[in-house]
């Protein structure tokens, strides 16, 4: 069974967690990321913090190849214990 998506693969698409802002958050997700999608190059990653700064929004852009392949980032980016969030 084939499970229906709006997005043509590939493409790309952005990938973002939040986190606390004390850590490197950029690259822990960037290192959960590349698991999956390998060719990510650093300028795909963007950072922006919290208005109050205690907290960070990291955004990676993938060439996404397959809804699995962005189920199984987000899946690994939620189990992270540094990730508070992704979307």
């Amino acid at each position: 069974m084939s499970e229906e998506t709006l997005l043509e693969f590939p493409c790309q698409f952005p990938i973002k967690a939040m986190g606390k802002a004390d850590m490197e958050l950029d690259l822990v997700v960037l290192e959960v990321v590349r698991r999956h999608a390998p060719d990510i190059k650093e300028d795909a990653v963007t950072t922006r913090p919290s208005k109050g700064g205690n907290y960070i929004a990291v955004t990676v852009i993938v060439e996404a190849t397959s809804k699995q392949q962005l189920d199984a980032i987000y899946q690994d980016l939620t189990d992270h214990p540094h990730v508070l969030m992704s979307l």
